[in-house]
């Protein structure tokens, strides 16, 4: 016996650097192997446990025992009556981490399933760690006695009381007092009042919760656990509500109070529907996640380090990012699922589809990708959360922003509105992580009221589909819809046409006589312009154009630059003779400005009817004057016979005549002095004495004034 004492003490020494679940479950793998053995057996026992014990925690310093697997666990109970069971938390041996052991109470029909060998009954577990239990109390008045405690703490202080909880107390003439479990500080209080039954009734008409029978306590951070003082006051309470019981529930959910279970000695059916409250698990053998990674005394307990740092201490592990709802307390357990973010995950139970992390589930009716909307149902009554439903007018919109835990969710009665993510489709373009991966889908800014909530994405006009996936946006056959077309269908990609019966003769009517307009307008200008080109050539041919084609080319005195223009070319000098081309009027016609295709500017005369006589001496002369070339002679660059009246093209002189400088406004003109007088006297002198005898032909102008004079 001494060397079974002297193994123990060794053992238990070589424990204790084993904290959190591994040294429990080889105390209890220790405990069940000794009871009925005998010496030898147990010794040989715990030599092979010590080398177990050893060798764990050689592996433990080394780099930290990694939480079970799915299979290591499959021995251990998987259910309790109707309550799942998720790891850390278990029964029996090897099945549960900690201060997370489960006893279920197998007498009770139906069973039910409680934290440790405590009277808290767990109603439903979540992978991810949330507990909805059940926590209640019944206090009955005894005379004599004003002051009454209650308390509740979590086992191995591993369990958080969330904020959006609270207590809610039935009684009369009390005050309640909550005290913080750790400081000793007062953190909340409330008071009820009782009147006589007519009052109350009319005070607390609708289940309103109001301090008459009953009043509420809020936690304002997270409690590991709770103590309560509850105060008779000195008021006369009257009948029949003097020394009734205090009742006392932690719960999440609004309660409607009745008088009936203000006067009840217990908490009866409809009470402890209401009385199901949600606790958070907490690993609080760390303080913090960095500290449990690096402590390899102790077993990290996320299998796959998405570790979450808890307000007041500890951690908690989570399936992050869009892993399906696997276990985060095992290894490897959080698996990718099927949703593009952990936010639009959607569940399924009691074939209800529902939305959003414990407790914040709300029912799916209809989700439109096309319009961004998903369709909600706004339940009244909270059930079991694993096979029914819960809800609440005043609790829907609060745990909205709980549940789906800075969702991009925009709330609406019966109706949400989504985005992807809080970014402008501009600023998403840019990011490798833009949700519109489909062809043929564009973006759409998202906006509830004026606030702006992010952006969607939409399969583009005439696609239908998913526009968050590859090539999910296809195109809309709509010739194939049932009465979408009453006619002749035609699909195109992103579009269709659609002709009614009847009318294809109608259009093919109505294009045949357009194709003949166009044909017929097309000939009509073609005959019009060849036309127009045979009185062009007649009357080249009338004004002795032949003979003026025949004397320039066989005269060498002639300018290299002397032709014979269109009638065509002329006219798109002068955009067809314009008005405001005119330079000015003679007695023999109208002289225009023009700008030649070689982007000369020149000064056309469009003369007056001339006789026939005159067209042979016209043509003569325009012979001999293409012959002069001096400096201070206008230049003839040629003319136009194409037209009833032959059209002259000189060098355009830009500073108009000199009739204009002498006779003009002198104040915007420059005064001529004595010496440019004698000058342009002298040169004009010189230009007559050459065209007399100088020239090819001797020429005699006869006209000149100063109206006729051009200066450069």
């Amino acid at each position: 016996m001494g060397e079974l004492l002297l193994w123990l003490i060794l053992v238990i020494h070589i424990s204790i650097p084993l904290r959190g679940c591994m040294l429990y479950n080889i105390g209890y793998l220790l405990v069940s192997h000794l009871m009925g053995s005998t010496k030898e057996t147990i010794i040989a026992s715990m030599q092979l446990v010590l080398l177990s014990i050893i060798a764990s925690t050689v592996m433990l310093v080394a780099s930290g025992a990694p939480p079970p697997t799915a299979a290591s666990l499959a021995p251990c109970p998987k259910t309790c009556g109707e309550v799942n069971i998720w790891y850390p938390y278990g029964i029996g041996p090897g099945c549960f981490c900690q201060g997370f052991e489960l006893t279920c109470d197998t007498t009770s029909k139906p069973l039910k399933l409680f934290l440790g060998n405590t009277t808290t009954q767990v109603v439903s577990l979540y992978p991810s760690g949330t507990v909805l239990a059940s926590i209640m109390y019944t206090i009955p008045m005894i005379h004599g006695v004003d002051t009454y405690n209650l308390s509740w703490d979590s086992p191995g202080r591993n369990l958080n009381v969330e904020t959006y909880n609270y207590l809610a107390f039935l009684g009369c003439g009390i005050g309640v007092y909550l005290f913080h479990p750790d400081t000793g500080n007062l953190v909340g209080h409330c008071t009820i009042k009782c009147a006589s039954m007519e009052e109350m009734h009319m005070a607390t008409e609708g289940g309103i919760f109001n301090g008459m029978g009953c009043c509420t306590v809020t936690f304002p951070v997270l409690f590991r656990g709770f103590r309560v003082t509850i105060v008779k006051s000195n008021e006369t309470i009257p009948q029949p509500f003097d020394n009734i019981t205090i009742k006392a529930f932690l719960t999440f959910r609004p309660y409607i109070f009745s008088i009936a279970d203000l006067l009840s000695n217990k908490i009866n059916a409809s009470t402890v529907g209401a009385s199901m409250a949600y606790l958070s698990t907490v690993i609080a053998d760390e303080p913090n996640c960095p500290t449990a990674r690096l402590d390899n005394k102790t077993q990290f307990a996320c299998g796959s380090n998405n570790c979450i740092h808890v307000a007041n201490g500890g951690y908690s592990c989570a399936c992050l990012g869009n892993s399906d709802d696997g276990n985060p307390y095992l290894l490897d357990d959080c698996k990718q699922g099927c949703f593009a973010k952990r936010r639009f995950q959607l569940s399924c139970a009691s074939n209800r589809t529902l939305i959003g992390r414990p407790p914040a589930k709300y029912e799916v009716t209809n989700i439109s990708l096309d319009e961004g909307l998903l369709y909600v149902n706004k339940l009244s009554e909270f059930e079991d959360a694993n096979t029914k439903y819960y809800g609440g007018s005043g609790y829907f919109g609060q745990q909205l922003i709980y549940g789906l835990e800075k969702s991009d969710l925009s709330e609406e009665y019966g109706v949400w509105k989504w985005s992807v993510t809080n970014l402008t489709c501009e600023d998403a373009k840019s990011k490798s992580a833009y949700a519109c991966v489909s062809t043929n889908s564009e973006c759409l800014d998202v906006t509830h009221g004026k606030l702006y909530i992010g952006y969607r994405c939409k399969c583009s006009l005439g696609f239908e589909g998913n526009p968050y996936v590859q090539n999910g946006c296809t195109d809309i056959d709509e010739c194939s819809i049932p009465n979408y077309c009453d006619g002749t269908c035609y699909n195109f990609k992103g579009s269709y046409s659609c002709c009614p019966h009847g009318l294809a003769i109608g259009i093919s009517s109505g294009f045949g006589v357009l194709a003949l307009t166009l044909i017929a307008a097309i000939l009509f200008k073609r005959w019009k312009r060849s036309t127009r080109k045979k009185i062009r050539r007649a009357y080249f041919r009338k004004n002795k154009g032949l003979l003026l084609e025949q004397l320039i080319s066989s005269s060498n005195n002639v300018t290299p630059n002397t032709r014979i223009f269109s009638l065509e070319d002329l006219e798109k000098a002068t955009n067809n003779f314009d008005s405001t081309r005119i330079l000015g009027y003679g007695g023999h016609g109208t002289v225009y400005k023009g700008i030649l295709s070689d982007q000369r500017v020149v000064a056309i005369k469009r003369s007056k009817i001339v006789e026939q006589s005159e067209t042979d001496q016209f043509v003569n002369e325009v012979a001999i004057l293409s012959q002069i070339i001096h400096r201070n002679v206008v230049t003839l660059f040629g003319c136009c016979l194409e037209s009833e009246v032959p059209l002259l093209v000189y060098e355009f002189i830009s500073n108009g005549t000199l009739h204009g400088l002498l006779h003009g406004d002198l104040s915007t003109n420059c005064l001529l002095t004595w010496d440019d007088r004698m000058r342009i006297a002298l040169e004009a002198a010189g230009a007559l004495a050459y065209l007399h005898s100088s020239a090819a032909m001797p020429i005699f102008h006869r006209d000149v004034k100063s109206t006729t004079t051009s200066i450069p």
